[in-house]
């Protein structure tokens, strides 16, 4: 079968499925980001209320990946079987849920246990949706559709803070202390959006009753002509599907640079609000409001770096010099003492770290399909996310030994470079993945001319 011409009804059906489709997503994936780092606007006030020391917080909220990337791959396996609307709504309601009972959180145990069952309860979300890419969108639009998906983390930075800082407010009103109320409130309003997906989201395109019959099928036909690695390879049995999902090289390589890029980005993401208080700011609202700028900052990166990738599709190239990049800004905010220049620098590694991420995505799903983009994507999401553990954990061991907030980014220098490093062992991979494609069967996907050359 033939795949149709750029352009033309295919174009017009992906702008809709753009417009109707992501922010759907965008809502549930920006009320999981807020859920998930809300607990660094409470950190100094559960350190006052609950006597939560900087050690034991930076612990806590690295708990929450841990048993987030634990329950990945079991979790996207039960999505490809009952479907992503069913599924997409039953994590939004159970992670709402918790949300709201972390409001009881009264020592470092209760503590401990709400941030285990948050991250069990928000498993497989994001790769959840990153399989809707595979059955929606061509390979050329998916960086572009995934840097609007991207979107809901950066506004849930950008708009969490303020929202957070606005609800902590409430402090002592009907006895309850600020950040009860920011957990009691985020995790219902989280419920009532899962309730919404489970009644308007369409999981492929011909459930879509927003689209004709015919743009419906031109969707379809484009995304299923550029999966690869879904069925193929030989592989019938679901061991040896799982095989492809787990043992290629450039899967693991992409994971460990995502591992070294979620490190960075939650060490430094749920530090934020300690950081700009250090610098003699004031006020849970200004605290949130200023925290923002690593929202503005991801924001530009996940709008602006897709842009470049389509017109120059350097997939390595760009990966690598985006993972090293934010070890010349730490190196550069650990040499300046201006306050507003070190806050214009976290902007800045934001827009870094955020913007890679579609680029992984887009190079990942370029390369699977079916059952085998399933489990590869949640276990790249495994493997990367266990950084979400260990990045605050080590930022919260370097504060206990200084006192400085600040003092974990010499971390972000050694992980940046060794990304970077990791992105050239990645250009071979994918190399010799293409290769191996190419020798196999046709392929339709638009390749990197720095990796086939």
């Amino acid at each position: 079968m033939s795949i149709p011409a750029v352009g033309g009804p295919h174009a017009a059906a992906t702008r809709k499925a753009l417009l109707r489709l992501l922010p759907l997503l965008c809502l549930t994936y920006f009320m999981s980001y807020v859920d998930r780092t809300n607990i660094a606007l409470a950190k100094t006030h559960l350190q006052a209320d609950v006597g939560i020391s900087a050690a034991a917080f930076g612990l806590g909220a690295g708990l929450f990946f841990l048993t987030y990337s634990l329950f990945e791959v079991p979790s996207n396996l039960v999505m490809y079987r009952v479907g992503p609307r069913r599924w997409i709504a039953r994590i939004a309601l159970s992670w709402g849920a918790v949300t709201s009972l972390m409001m009881f959180i009264a020592d470092d145990v209760t503590f401990y246990i709400g941030r285990i069952a948050l991250g069990a309860a928000e498993a497989g979300l994001y790769p959840a949706m990153m399989f809707m890419m595979t059955r929606w969108f061509a390979q050329k639009d998916r960086a572009t559709a995934i840097g609007f998906i991207y979107l809901a983390p950066t506004l849930g930075l950008l708009l969490g803070g303020p929202l957070g800082g606005a609800l902590m407010e409430l402090d002592d009103v009907a006895g309850f202390h600020g950040w009860q109320w920011m957990f009691l409130i985020e995790g219902l309003i989280t419920m009532g959006i899962g309730l919404v997906v489970l009644a308007l989201l369409p999981e492929v395109p011909a459930d879509a009753k927003w689209l004709a019959p015919q743009e419906a099928a031109v969707l379809s036909e484009h995304a299923e002509h550029t999966a690869q690695g879904g069925e193929g390879g030989g592989a019938h049995s679901l061991k040896g599907k799982m095989g492809q999902a787990f043992g290629r090289p450039f899967i693991l390589l992409i994971g460990v640079i995502y591992f070294l890029n979620q490190l960075t980005m939650n060490g430094v993401t749920f530090n934020v609000p300690s950081i700009i208080e250090s610098l003699d700011v004031s006020g849970s609202f200004l605290v949130g409001l200023l925290s923002g700028v690593t929202g503005i900052g991801g924001t530009i990166g996940v709008l602006v770096v897709p842009a470049l990738y389509r017109r120059f599709p350097r997939e390595s190239l760009t990966i690598g010099v985006l993972a090293v990049s934010p070890a010349l800004v730490a190196a550069v905010f650990l040499s300046v003492s201006s306050p507003s220049v070190r806050i214009v620098l976290i902007g800045v590694m934001s827009m870094l770290l955020f913007g890679t991420l579609p680029v992984f995505w887009s190079v990942a799903m370029a390369r699977m399909g079916g059952i085998v983009a399933a489990a590869g994507l949640a276990f790249i999401n495994t493997v990367g996310l266990t950084g979400g553990f260990v990045g605050p954990y080590l930022f919260g061991l370097a504060e206990s030994d200084s006192g400085d907030p600040t003092s974990g980014f010499p971390i972000v220098i050694v992980a940046s470079l060794v990304a970077g490093g990791l992105a050239v062992a990645l250009r071979w991979a994918l190399r010799r993945e293409d290769r191996t494609t190419a020798g196999s069967a046709p392929s339709t996907v638009e390749r990197d001319p720095e990796v086939l050359a």
